[in-house]
């Protein structure tokens, strides 16, 4: 087994290769490899000690082989929540935001607590959701890097949000990503109407997306990966190979096979070989 370590140094890097009985250490940029490594309570202590991302990963999984890298939008892809900014325009920020936590720990339905807050924003100015893009959004570390990785190795790339496609469709044309997933807001004479139009993005359509999405592929299990931060990306997450909770609520780490705390999303590619 090997352990990836990151971000670390070479000295930290070192005493956790001392910790793990590892046979080989090796470098990639703030990433090491130990090879022939034990993930021991020890190492595990220090890792959490020192702020790394560990994960213990088998030999010869190599990024070049995965067909699919599916992932979250709102505080995964990008560091904000977009529901949360577009209220902040109506001072309604603060109750939104304790809406969409109580969601992403898995402790109120998401379909529930997405009618709730988008029924908040009824009346606002269409306009309101250029301005966030703009002003408010931003790519999480790492993510151009991920996504050009993945563009040279051939591996597709799905978005799948429970936020609007007004977000996830610029970042698809921004990013050229392939395929999409999210709610439509409705707007009636240029203003938002407190309502969802169609169906809700719910943690089963995420899943469901990616299973269709790989199926299509034809992308065995171990070719896939999933990335997320809340408890609506659990079941999406289960379907894949490989799930990263990237920056992610308690609940998300737990399930994960991965989870990236302290780097970027451009960890994922260091993880594999």
């Amino acid at each position: 087994m090997n352990l990836v370590l990151q971000p670390a140094t070479a000295a930290q890097a070192a005493a956790a290769a001392r910790l793990a009985g590892a046979e080989a250490v090796e470098q990639q940029g703030t990433a090491f490899r130990l090879r022939g490594a034990t993930a021991n309570p020890a190492v595990r202590a220090y890792c959490q000690e020192q702020r790394l991302d560990c994960a213990a990963m088998p030999d010869g999984l190599r990024f070049a082989e995965l067909k699919l890298l599916a992932m979250d939008m709102d505080s995964t892809l990008i560091t904000i929540e977009c529901i949360d900014e577009i209220g902040g325009y109506i001072h309604k920020k603060k109750e939104i935001s304790a809406i969409t936590e109580q969601a992403m720990r898995g402790e109120i339905d998401y379909p529930e607590s997405l009618r709730r807050r988008v029924a908040l924003l009824a009346g606002l100015s269409e306009d309101v959701l250029e301005d966030v893009y703009e002003d408010k959004l931003r790519l999480s570390l790492g993510a151009e890097a991920l996504v050009a990785a993945c563009k040279q190795q051939g591996i597709k790339l799905l978005l799948v949000s429970g936020g609007f496609t007004f977000f996830t469709e610029r970042l698809k044309a921004r990013l050229g990503l392939d395929e999409t997933l999210s709610n439509v807001l409705e707007i009636d004479g240029g203003k938002l109407t407190g309502r969802v139009l169609g169906g809700i993005v719910d943690a089963g359509a995420k899943a469901a997306k990616l299973k269709q999405m790989a199926q299509r592929l034809g992308a065995r299990p171990e070719q896939t990966v999933a990335m997320g931060d809340g408890a609506n990306d659990l079941l999406m997450m289960a379907e894949a190979g490989v799930s990263v909770a990237y920056r992610a609520k308690p609940v998300v780490r737990e399930k994960a096979t991965h989870s990236l705390s302290y780097t970027g999303l451009d960890g994922v590619l260091h993880l594999f070989e």
